[in-house]
């Protein structure tokens, strides 16, 4: 297991590093001038070439890796091109939001998916399992800023019972600050519940026709145990797998949903800083959440031997 975990370590300081390559070739060779986009496209010559100055973009592109690497090294992670404010704290000034929201999809999501995907599969040909595939389909097709309008406008605006849009911080108590996150974990959440309750089905309905589960029915186990203490636990890879890539995808929905209710999270950040090719946010957000989704793969990996004992690395 040291041997393995050292190996993963070693591996994701390599993806890492690749990560950092790309984000940075990626933003300093796209279309565009950065020094034109702040001075303006009526402003002279003469002050762009400082602004570029200013900045290092005169340097060459080694150089300018080499001193983004060390900065981020040293923690550094730059200052706001348009804020003038360092990007550590701007991203901190959103981290609660896009953290309430991103943790009550997912505590809703794992709690709603799989549950609903053991009794669909317990119940195979049912009433409930010919809802789950409707609903399956409906919340892999339907795009996140439809269900948000939609939960909006009859919700919000018809029946006026919960709030349109904003967000309450959390010291300023916890029912305000629920409140206000219904809609918007609930519209995130619809599709990674689909995704999550359809592996569950498929992965108990793989264990629950296996001979040991036949046998465990006929010595008399009652349903909890076949389905928990039997079932859930030897179908619990590929579950567990499919909750790690859902956390670790959800950045993608968390920037829609935080754009369709107006919450200024992560994501909102990412896309004014994308509209006005503010360097320095883009490249710390994107190295950021990279390694979330390193460290959440190695976790899930580690995982495994907690779940299924069969497992050796």
């Amino acid at each position: 297991m040291a041997v393995y975990i050292l190996r993963r370590v070693v591996s994701a300081i390599a993806v890492m590093a690749m990560v950092g390559i790309f984000v940075f070739l990626l933003l300093r060779l796209a279309p565009g001038d950065p020094a034109v986009m702040i001075a303006g496209r009526s402003a002279t010559a003469e002050v762009i070439a400082g602004i570029r100055e200013q900045l290092g973009l005169n340097d060459p592109m080694p150089v300018q890796f080499i001193r983004w690497v060390r900065d981020m090294l040293s923690g550094d992670i730059g200052t706001s091109i348009f804020a003038g404010r360092p990007v550590l704290e701007l991203i901190s000034q959103r981290l609660e939001p896009t953290l309430s929201l991103s943790i009550l999809t997912m505590i809703l999501a794992v709690t709603v998916g799989v549950s609903f995907g053991i009794l669909a599969a317990w119940r195979t040909g049912g009433l409930l399992d010919r809802l789950l595939a409707a609903f399956s389909a409906l919340g892999y097709s339907v795009p996140v800023f439809v269900i948000g309008y939609f939960l909006i406008y009859f919700i919000a605006i018809r029946a006026h019972w919960l709030p349109v849009q904003g967000y309450a911080p959390i010291e300023g108590g916890l029912w305000p600050w629920f409140v206000h996150l219904i809609l918007p974990t609930v519209t995130l959440s619809l599709g990674y519940i689909a995704f999550i309750a359809r592996v569950t089905r498929a992965s108990m309905l793989e264990v629950l026709s296996e001979d040991y589960m036949r046998t465990a029915a006929a010595k008399g186990a009652s349903s909890y145990a076949m389905l928990f203490h039997h079932a859930l636990k030897n179908a619990g890879v590929p579950i567990l797998t499919v909750i790690g890539i859902s956390f670790a995808y959800m950045i993608g929905g968390v920037v829609l949903t935080e754009t369709v209710f107006n919450i200024s999270g992560i994501g909102r950040l990412v896309v004014s800083a994308l509209s006005n090719r503010d360097y320095p946010i883009i490249q710390s957000v994107l190295m950021l959440t990279s390694g979330l989704y390193v460290l959440i793969n190695l976790t899930v990996d580690l995982a495994y031997t907690l779940i299924d004992p069969r497992i050796r690395y």
